[in-house]
């Protein structure tokens, strides 16, 4: 016969009410308590109802993940992040891609948590950097936890509810490599300007030649998109306007891609007549010739520390039993795409 929540209470000597607060992590519910049903739970081999447990309360066994993001590698990257805690804490995980530009995903996204009834939200910019979502989630009353370009929070608040990705920090390095090697002449292909990752990288890069002397031109900066396309127009435009560059900085591997395809196309020789990097570290670093020099980014762990966050959050007393890592830096990793100066 299936085993009951009312066996398991039976078991323990306390209320199916008690067992009912112990899983679902509770914290008002004594230690000794605790132990003695998680003790039943154990013996009888219980498998609670999760559906029933749903229907029963005003949220669901699942979370969710929003992005807005054209970048698959990213976004599998996420979700597997994402999926490996749910699995751990016992939830399912709803995917709902959006576009940040449509003037109705405010209610795109509030019509989705409130037919899902879900328990909170990992969000990715650049909705994540948008006041009017987080106002949105705030007056909804929904958990939720936000990954960021940042090196630290810009404000006090009484919960963290966000991992910090620096990356001005990994753009700085970067350009400092291409520095060390003899490079003075770096030009800069940028993503779009509604993702802050794209300022962040794009100070990372000032701040490295400024920290070097090197004279800011700022015909060197090409306005681009997050996209192999962009790679392309954005090498042939700065190729074929300024005779002394010797290095470009894309502002992601998918823009590297572009630009050493470009590169071909006009046969300049890499690394050895220019060298080119990308951000990210996602397969296209590895699936160019030559490979190309990057920052590796882990969204994976990022992602799984985001919905870590998320379930500690949703049990307050739980945070200081579980370390929390909030900022993540992405590091450099030195390949072929890049060369001495000549």
């Amino acid at each position: 016969m299936k085993v009951t929540i009312n066996d398991v209470a039976r078991l323990a000597g306390v209320s199916m009410k008690t067992v009912s607060r112990v899983m679902n992590n509770e914290p008002s519910v004594r230690k000794k308590t605790s132990d003695k049903v998680m003790a039943a739970v154990k013996e009888l081999n219980y498998k609670p109802n999760l559906a029933a447990r749903s229907l029963a309360g005003t949220k669901s066994f699942a979370i969710g993940f929003v992005y807005s993001n054209p970048n698959a590698y990213y976004v599998i990257d996420m979700q597997n992040g994402i999926l490996s805690r749910c699995k751990e804490e016992g939830y399912e995980l709803l995917i709902h891609p959006c576009s940040s530009t449509d003037e109705n995903v405010l209610e795109e996204i509030q019509t989705m948590i409130e037919r899902s009834r879900l328990s909170g939200l990992v969000l990715t910019p650049p909705l994540s950097e948008r006041q009017d979502v987080t106002d949105l989630l705030d007056s909804i009353g929904i958990n939720y936890v936000r990954i960021l370009s940042g090196r630290e929070p810009s404000e006090k608040e009484s919960k963290p509810n966000a991992i910090f990705v620096n990356d001005h920090d990994a753009a700085y390095q970067i350009t400092e490599h291409l520095i060390s090697l003899g490079h003075k002449h770096i030009a800069f292909i940028t993503g779009e300007e509604e993702h802050k990752s794209t300022l962040e990288r794009l100070a990372g890069y000032k701040a490295a030649l400024s920290a070097h002397n090197i004279t800011l031109n700022d015909a060197l900066i090409f306005p681009g998109k997050y996209s192999f396309e962009s790679g392309v127009e954005g090498a042939k435009a700065l190729m074929a306007n300024n005779e002394k560059v010797t290095a470009i900085f894309a502002c992601n591997d998918e823009i590297a891609a572009g630009a050493l395809f470009a590169s071909r196309l006009m046969d300049i020789k890499i690394p050895e007549q220019l060298s080119i990097t990308g951000f990210e570290d996602s397969p296209f670093s590895k699936q160019t010739w030559p490979k190309l020099t990057t920052a590796h980014q882990s969204n994976q762990d990022i992602a799984t520390q985001a919905a870590k966050l998320l379930f500690a959050n949703s049990r307050p007393t739980k945070i200081k039993e579980e370390k929390m890592a909030i900022c993540f830096t992405p590091e450099l990793v030195v390949r072929d795409s890049t060369g001495n100066a000549l």
